[in-house]
């Protein structure tokens, strides 16, 4: 029989906060945490905002040699999963090391390591000037290995790199890794830090963002008419599973239970959605079996709901093909209207959003949601949270490259 996987401990570092209260609390306020950059100078760039992580301090976090061997991702994955171990009470020096995983992964990595790095070869000397901790600092997977080497986690370690999929797919190797009995506690999720001459050039080049530069806060708007790209934004968000008997056992407080998940790929397009969400729709089906659930038990969708205009509509068409008629019955929204776009960090963010409102029994809002796109026709849940009761959910991320991938959660 497949083994039961329960959420244990939630950590987060993001555009509107740095703790998971805090977090909680900006969501049901409707704070936008979309400003100017102050990262780099920005001038030379049609695009002046994004998300990023207010008044950051690593140190706060970790001592401070190893704030410094890790690029800004990492920084980020390290401190949610310090607030995450510290949530779920785990002594992990009592557990089987070899039964402790960890599986964090990120869209891009350590792309400041590289950019300034390539700076230094290009202009200040170059190849002897180049630092030894670049590749460490630069890999995708350093998030995972740093974590694993601070809390001693000798099982499963890997990373997960699938653009704004990636969280999802990081939670369910985890989410598996457990149901078939090859670990007993995982931590996961992803981190990214792309906020970077090149990060934001890129996606500037690629015309995937908002250029509403007037007004920051009101740049992602999800399911709006209005609506003219995402916001690039930072963070990390880490969840630690755990086996549903072992957290009893050791009386555990359990969030949320990780029911199923859906992976499929549209097969369409490099950085376009399949126009009729057929690949979103399938990783929704696919979740839901995996949960032994019907359609009609989910309450809430917390929506990939990017503010772009294909993406948007794309979502919508899958999900009333997933849910036909219940599909109207549905609340839908999008924690990017508040948050921006954390690439491959929005999943593990999002998921804890999706477990808030579990736990509490509020939704929060879809901000900035004010002339309703005709063609995003389900209830998104408009500028206001909303009370309600939410037994069952599903959380989705999409990616560039065509990557889906669907969270199944219920409460306990």
């Amino acid at each position: 029989m497949r083994r039961r996987v329960v959420v244990t401990g939630m950590g987060t570092v993001n555009p509107i906060a740095k703790s998971v209260p805090d977090y909680w609390e900006a969501l049901l306020s409707g704070k936008s945490g979309i400003a100017p950059i102050t990262l780099f100078n920005h001038e030379a760039f049609k695009v002046h905002f994004g998300g990023e992580v207010k008044e950051w301090d690593a140190e706060q976090f970790m001592d401070g040699k190893t704030a410094r061997r890790l690029d800004r991702f990492a920084q980020f994955a390290y401190a949610a999963a310090d607030q995450a171990l510290k949530d779920s009470g785990i002594k992990i020096a009592q557990e089987d090391p070899f039964r402790c995983g960890v599986i964090v992964g990120s869209g891009i990595g350590g792309i400041s390591e590289l950019e300034e790095q390539h700076e230094r070869y290009l202009n200040k000397g170059g190849p002897s000037r180049i630092s030894p901790f670049v590749v460490p600092k630069m890999i995708a997977n350093s998030a995972s290995g740093v974590i694993s080497i601070q809390y001693g986690l000798m099982g499963p370690s890997t990373a997960v790199s699938t653009a704004c999929a990636t969280s999802n797919h990081a939670i369910t190797d985890a989410f598996h890794t457990i149901c078939w009995d090859l670990a007993d506690v995982m931590i996961s999720g992803g981190a990214e830090a792309g906020i970077t001459p090149m990060g934001l050039g890129g996606f500037v080049s690629a015309k995937a963002l908002s250029e509403r530069n007037e007004s920051p806060t009101t740049a992602s708007r999800p399911f709006d008419r209005d609506r003219d790209g995402f916001v690039l934004s930072e963070g990390a968000g880490i969840v630690v599973l755990e086996e549903y008997e072992h957290a009893r056992a050791r009386g555990a407080k359990i969030y949320a239970e990780i029911l199923g998940a859906g992976n499929t790929a549209d097969a369409f397009h490099i950085t376009q959605p399949h126009p009729e969400g057929l690949g979103a729709c399938k990783s929704m089906e696919i979740a839901l079996r995996s949960a032994k659930l019907n359609v009609d038990q989910i309450d809430y969708i917390n929506a990939h709901g990017t503010s772009t205009q294909l993406g948007d509509i794309a979502e919508t068409k899958a999900i009333k093909q997933t849910f036909g008629s219940h599909a109207s019955r549905l609340a839908v929204s999008s924690t990017k209207s508040m948050i921006g776009h954390l690439l491959g960090a929005s999943g593990g963010v999002e998921l804890i959003a999706t477990i808030l409102s579990i736990n509490h029994g509020v939704i929060h809002p879809t901000i900035n949601l004010d002339d309703q796109d005709p063609e995003c026709d389900l209830d998104y849940v408009p500028n206001k949270p909303r009370q309600a009761t939410i037994r069952y959910a599903l959380s989705n991320s999409f990616g560039f490259g065509g990557h889906n991938c669907t969270l199944a959660i219920g409460s306990i």
